[in-house]
Parts: C-alpha cells; sequence; structure tokens
C-alpha cells in the first residue's frame, strides 16, 4: 500500500513540475526576477524583428492563450491565440492560459550608459588608507512597473571598479586585482588605496554583461600611491642535531632552544616605502632598536619577545606589523650508559638538552684521568681515546653549563648553590660493546 501512495505522490509531482510555467526569450534578450512581476525582460535593441517573449507550457489549443498589456496600474488590450509576442519598451503584459493567470511580464528596452571618465579627487583626506575617486557618466533610468500600481520601480544598475594593487602570497607580494561594485548614478566612490601604481577601470553594469552590450569602459590615469604595507618574515638558523629538544620552527609565532640567531625581513611595497623603524622587545622593556631594512639578532635569553617594524614615508603613512618569538627555558639531562657499535642508535654520549648557551662537559676513566672533553652540546663523546676504541666498562662525566633563563643576580639554591639556569652534573656512564666491537 505504501509503495502505491509513493508512485501515484511521485506521478502528481511529476504533472505539477511540468505544468510549470516556461517562459522565454529571444537571443537579444535577458529574463530577471523583481518583487512585484513574475518577469522582467530586458532586451538589446528591442526594434530587432527577432525579439519575442514565447510561452512554452503544455500543448494547448492557443486560442486559450492570451497576453494583455498593462501600464500605470491600468489593463488594456489584449493579443489571443498566439504563444509569443513581440513585445514593446515599457510595457507590461499579463499572460493566461484559459483564463488563469501564468504570469505578469514587464518589458525593458535597455538604455547604455556613458561613461565619461574616473578620476583620483585631490587633494585626498585619508590616502593612506583610501583613494575618493569621482565619476562622471551619465546612466539612464531603468525602471519597472507592478499591474497595479503607476509608480515606476527603478532597476539597480551597478558598475565595477577594478585597479592593481599588491596581495601576500606566501612568501612574496604580488599583484592582484582588486574589484569595487559601485551603484549609479553617484559622483564618487572611495576604494581601499592600493599599494602600487595603478589605473582606475570603471565598466558595467552588470545587464551590459549579460546582454553582450559594449560599454567603453572609463580609465583614470596612471596613479602613484602613498599607501605603504609591509608583511614581517623572519629566516631561522636551525640545527640538525636530534639531541637538541624544541629546535627553531619557522612561522608567525616562533619558538625554540637558544640560542635563536634569526633574521627579520620586512618585505615593503618599496619604493613607497621609505622609512624602516625595528622594536624588539621583552615584555615592558624595550631591547633593540634598528632603521635598517631588514636586521638580524640572535636570542640568548629565555623569555618571550615581540619583534616589530614599523614601515613609513614621507607622506606620513605607515604599517606596523610584528613576529612573536618565544625562547625556551633551559633543560639538560645525560644518559647513563651508550653502545658505540655502529648501529646508528646511542652510538655516542650526548646530552639531551635546550636552550643551553655555555657547556663544558669532561670525561675521566676510572683512575681520574681525563680522556676527552668538548664544548659543543649538540656534540658527544664516540667512545674512543686519541682515536682508538676505549674499554668498556664505567666512566665518570662532570658537566658544566649555562642556560639561556641564567640570571647571575638570582638567589642560589640552598644545598646545590647553583642560580636559576645553572647547572653541574656528574654521574657514571657505562660504555658497552657487543663481542665483535
Amino acid at each position: 500500500m505504501k509503495k502505491i501512495l509513493f508512485l501515484v505522490c511521485l506521478c502528481l509531482t511529476t504533472i505539477a513540475v511540468s505544468a510549470s510555467p516556461d517562459i522565454t526569450c529571444s537571443s537579444n534578450g535577458v529574463r530577471k526576477i523583481f518583487p512585484g512581476v513574475d518577469y522582467v525582460f530586458m532586451f538589446k535593441d528591442i526594434t530587432n524583428p527577432i525579439t519575442e517573449i514565447t510561452y512554452n507550457g503544455l500543448s494547448l489549443d492557443k486560442n486559450s492563450i492570451t497576453w494583455t498589456k498593462f501600464t500605470n496600474g491600468n489593463f488594456g488590450s489584449s493579443n489571443i491565440g498566439q504563444n509569443f509576442i513581440s513585445p514593446e519598451d515599457a510595457t507590461g503584459y499579463r499572460l493566461t492560459v484559459d483564463g488563469n493567470k501564468i504570469a505578469d511580464i514587464w518589458v525593458i528596452d535597455y538604455k547604455a550608459p556613458t561613461l565619461s571618465s574616473i578620476i583620483v579627487a585631490s587633494p585626498q583626506t585619508n590616502e593612506c588608507k583610501t583613494v575618493n575617486l569621482l565619476i562622471d557618466a551619465a546612466i539612464p533610468q531603468l525602471s519597472y512597473q507592478t499591474p497595479t500600481s503607476a509608480t515606476s520601480l527603478p532597476i539597480t544598475r551597478d558598475f565595477n571598479i577594478a585597479y592593481t594593487t599588491l596581495s601576500w602570497q606566501g612568501n612574496a607580494w604580488q599583484d592582484s586585482t582588486a574589484n569595487v561594485t559601485v551603484t549609479l548614478p553617484a559622483t564618487q566612490k572611495i576604494v581601499k588605496a592600493p599599494y602600487r601604481t595603478t589605473q582606475f577601470t570603471l565598466s558595467g553594469d552588470q545587464y551590459a554583461k549579460d546582454l553582450g552590450v559594449e560599454v567603453a569602459p572609463a580609465v583614470s590615469a596612471d596613479y602613484t600611491p602613498i599607501a605603504v604595507i609591509c608583511h614581517e618574515t623572519s629566516i631561522v638558523s636551525t640545527r640538525n642535531a636530534t639531541n637538541e629538544a624544541e629546535r627553531p620552527t619557522t612561522a608567525k609565532q616562533i619558538s625554540g632552544s637558544a640560542p635563536l640567531d634569526m633574521q627579520f625581513l620586512s618585505n615593503a611595497n618599496e619604493p613607497i616605502t621609505k622609512f624602516y623603524k625595528w622594536d624588539i622587545s621583552k615584555g615592558d622593556k624595550l631591547i633593540l632598536t634598528r632603521n635598517d631594512k631588514d636586521i638580524r639578532n640572535t636570542f640568548t635569553e629565555a623569555g618571550v619577545y615581540k619583534v616589530s617594524v614599523a614601515v613609513s614615508n614621507s607622506k606620513s603613512c605607515s604599517f606596523t606589523d610584528s613576529i612573536i618569538v618565544t625562547v625556551s627555558e633551559s633543560q639538560i639531562v645525560a644518559p647513563n650508559v651508550f653502545t658505540p657499535n655502529g648501529d646508528g642508535f646511542n652510538d655516542e654520549f650526548r646530552v639531551a638538552y635546550k636552550s643551553i648557551t655555555s657547556f663544558h662537559c669532561w670525561i675521566y676513566n676510572r683512575w681520574g684521568r681525563l680522556v676527552y672533553e668538548w664544548t659543543d652540546p649538540m656534540k658527544g663523546w664516540d667512545g674512543n681515546i686519541g682515536g682508538k676504541k676505549a674499554a668498556p666498562g664505567a666512566y665518570f662525566y662532570i658537566i658544566k653549563a649555562l642556560g639561556s633563563d641564567y640570571d647571575p643576580n638570582s638567589k642560589a639554591d640552598a644545598k646545590t648553590k647553583l642560580r636559576v639556569g645553572e647547572y653541574k652534573l656528574k654521574g657514571d656512564i657505562n660504555l658497552l660493546r657487543g663481542a665483535d666491537n
């Protein structure tokens, strides 16, 4: 039973869809929808003999089809017995079939605009951020009526202002086209200031594009902007040592183990940008100020830093961008065993660390003889003494190090006598070898 009901509903739906009105026009026209009528048909040269509006409904006796004109709220003469009409400009038509209204239609013969000029207003009041464009254009009014009112309703005509500016594409500025919609008639339009020399082009409207009407655009003279912009980026000197935790990352929010050696690039829109001011601050404290186009700095102390650049020119236009740099607190851990057997795993005695700025390690044998020492925490002892393999067994290490958070003025620990970020480690390290090593 449910299946039968479903098939009946499907058939009814199919009939309803098939019976829906289908009203089309000749190739020199377009169909639009506006409030108060079912359709507005707009034509390119309505006097063209091919201009028609056609009802493509179900196969019916043509004598049952009626087109009745209406204007200014009044209905006039009718055309009976044809499924098409040759429409007149500024005229409405009510289409009925067997006395039932199918659609109310309004017809417009499209009137092309004349776009005379677009110029940059002078002087500008806020040219660092926006540009005021003055527009000279003749825009004929397009309007329509509903069957019940003599009031003409205006149709909005939207035009496009296009110009070239710059957009950041991940690693460099690239030319990009900005498009701004302006409704005419209007005498001016404020747009976002471009960041490079450009022209402003006024074109449209949307109906000209739909109808294939050629409207000569208005193009401004070359405009040299004063707006400045930058996009700060950084290059971090990375390290390959796998025993260092929190190696530097490259992003707008950068964190890593000290020392962080970094280059900062302003990436400003030259030659409009003339001046650069770099500030590096830690909290509320200003650490460094420079005036170069790009700078380099090494961060050795733990903490959160803000690296900002302000670019400007002689017109007092400016722009600021910044990067946050977080230098992690120090840490150092020594293993108690290593196996220099050449398998690529745990072949060296190395400390695991982060943000160590000063390091010295000594290795002693069981009789207290110094057998190896080094000062780079990224490196370690490979289990050789004087170029020969050291005997397996226990050795003793002493490590002295300072971290990025070392504070010589901090209070020493009562037990270890060490200050914040100061390390003195010592302990046994077992060197293990296989039978073949």
